[in-house]
């Protein structure tokens, strides 16, 4: 199993099976216990041992007997013979503390080797196939800061995923339809016609888009057409604006994703859910099923039936579909039609209660509402020598995903927002591009550097990372190494938390505290100089780390880099 954090629970629940019937066909202990499961925990501190087992408290109700009597019949008969474990003792009222063998410290650094890159993989999933939507900005201009923390969450939840055995499908959803891409095409005329006839010559559209970068698209599509289009109909001279300019700002956020190291299955098109009459389909079911009713001639959602505290317009008076009418079609097609067999729509906080709302929808069109679940990202607050930061320091403007990967390198960026999602997050500029220990990315790339100069230092002498049969683990039992060891074996289990809570933050945490016990290691233990078998043994030992590390920051989407 590659989790050998779960391969040694697994193993402690098998030697109590095996000491408990042993104690009842020996008469000690009396039958009942067959079903009784207590906690497998890691203790915090290694005087109670590596593994704690709490059966003897779980087994007292059903067994009438004391825990620490029902301690001592199975530590009696209990074999450690060939386990991962040496010895087992009592502790306090009946905790069974189990403590590691060389067999599994040899093993964690076998399976790193084994799996190299892979190594982290599990198979919780099973291969579901699920979808990660995420970022999903209006194409009417530049992504935000928002975005940016989005953007990483998304993408490092889907990494997670996928390492942890899903069938992962990374997806951005275009809303180039409906009111506001209309709104957006008027506003790029009217820009495109006072650019050519001065600003009194049309009056700019209310609630339109007042950006500079619009003024700056209108200008690019003076360039390609001149003044053409001023003789054309409204109509077609909008719709060409429109495909323009979306064109234009869907190629601007490819590439700012890209350059931020995300990549998407598939960009969809709000348009293809008219274009298809999908979205016309999915009204209708909701009509045939009485879930509508008109007022004031509008279509309306009876979300109150469904057990949301208000009803939502689905199409207006005049016959437009709302975004939410849309975003009801996009699901059913994520589910339905796509046979997706879960989904992830990454959110920003203001979309709370319609994600609440959202899910009362899906059993009205036959989806199971557990399907679907949102990770809801809390607001950013940039900051630089304590001071919050509004703008840019090159532009002077709202500070955007560009501004932002102009300022900082693309590996801090990534690793700062990858937070914890439903905290409010501290964004400190400064300390993302300080080269020292404060700064938590440059801490783990120099960890993961070191060990690197340090694997090309000794086979220069000759020296090379031995395999893992070869390697005298009586060298690599002290505190440290334990320790390091310990925090190799975790990241197998942190994937699966990770996974489990939609939470891509504990692997950044945890590629923290790995490069922090290496650290300690390499402050207590030497390596070049050392008698032969102790070197290859911690040169060893160092190496898997590094491999770790690297597998850490792969799920991140951050380079591992060799020298800094």
């Amino acid at each position: 199993m590659a989790n050998t954090i779960e391969s040694a629970r697994t193993e402690i629940g098998v030697l109590l099976e095996a000491a408990y019937n042993k104690a009842v066909a020996d008469g000690v202990l009396p039958p009942g216990g067959e079903s009784v499961i207590g906690t497998i925990d890691i203790p915090r501190d290694e005087k109670n041992g590596d593994y704690a087992s709490a059966w003897a408290m779980a087994a007292a109700k059903p067994l009438g007997l004391p825990p620490r009597k029902i301690a001592e019949a199975l530590v009696e008969r209990i074999s450690l013979d060939g386990s991962y474990f040496t010895e087992v003792e009592i502790a306090g009222p009946g905790f069974l503390n189990f403590r590691l063998a060389e067999r599994w410290y040899r093993e964690v650094l076998q399976t790193v080797e084994t799996l190299d890159r892979d190594y982290g993989r599990i198979d919780v999933g099973q291969g579901q196939k699920v979808m990660v939507e995420f970022v999903s900005a209006n194409p009417t201009g530049a992504m935000t800061i928002g975005n940016a923390r989005g953007g990483v969450l998304g993408d490092t939840m889907a990494a997670v995923l996928d390492r942890a055995g899903y069938d992962v499908w990374r997806e951005f959803y275009v809303n180039d339809a409906g009111n506001q891409v209309e709104l957006f095409a008027e506003s790029l005329e009217a820009r495109y016609i006072q650019l050519i006839r001065g600003e009194e010559a049309v009056t700019f559209p209310e609630n339109g888009y007042h950006g500079e970068d619009l003024k700056a698209l209108a200008q690019l599509f003076y360039d390609q057409h001149g003044e053409a289009y001023l003789d054309i109909d409204e109509q077609t001279r909008r719709a060409d604006m429109m495909a323009f300019g979306l064109a234009y700002n869907i190629a601007k956020m490819k590439a700012d994703l890209e350059r931020y190291g995300i990549t998407y299955d598939r960009w969809f098109m709000e348009s293809e859910l008219y274009d298809s009459g999908y979205l016309e389909e999915t009204i209708q079911l909701l009509i045939d099923g009485g879930h509508t009713y008109e007022k004031d001639g509008a279509l309306w959602l009876n979300l109150k039936d469904l057990g949301a505290e208000k009803d939502d317009v689905l199409r207006r008076a005049n016959g437009h579909y709302t975004y939410f009418a849309a975003d009801i079609a996009y699901h059913r097609d994520k589910f339905v039609k796509r046979g997706f067999d879960r989904v992830i729509d990454v959110w920003g906080a203001d979309h709370h209660g319609h994600a609440i709302r959202f899910k009362k929808i899906l059993p009205a069109i036959g989806i199971d509402p557990e399907k679907l679940d949102f990770l809801i990202m809390q607001m950013v607050r940039l900051t630089r020598d304590g001071e919050t930061v509004r703008v840019s320091k090159r532009t002077g403007k709202s500070i955007t995903l560009a501004d932002l990967l102009d300022e900082i390198p693309k590996d801090a960026a990534r690793f700062f927002f990858s937070t914890k999602p439903d905290t409010h997050l501290e964004f400190d500029l400064g300390l993302a591009v300080r080269e020292d220990s404060e700064n938590p990315i440059y801490y783990i790339h120099y960890a993961h550097a070191r060990i690197c100069t340090l694997v090309k230092a000794l086979a220069d002498e000759g020296e090379t990372v031995p395999k893992t049969a070869n390697v005298d683990f009586a060298q690599i039992m002290g505190v440290d190494e334990r320790a390091l060891i310990k925090a190799i074996a975790r990241l197998p289990e942190e994937v699966r938390i990770a996974a489990r809570d939609y939470d891509p933050s504990k692997v950044n945490r945890y590629a923290q505290e790995l490069a922090a016990a290496f650290h300690g290691f390499y402050s207590h233990c030497r390596i070049k100089g050392e008698a032969p078998e102790l070197l290859r043994a911690r040169l060893k030992l160092a190496d898997t780390a590094r491999r770790t590390i690297a597998c850490c920051l792969d799920v991140l989407g951050v380079s591992a880099p060799e020298r800094m």
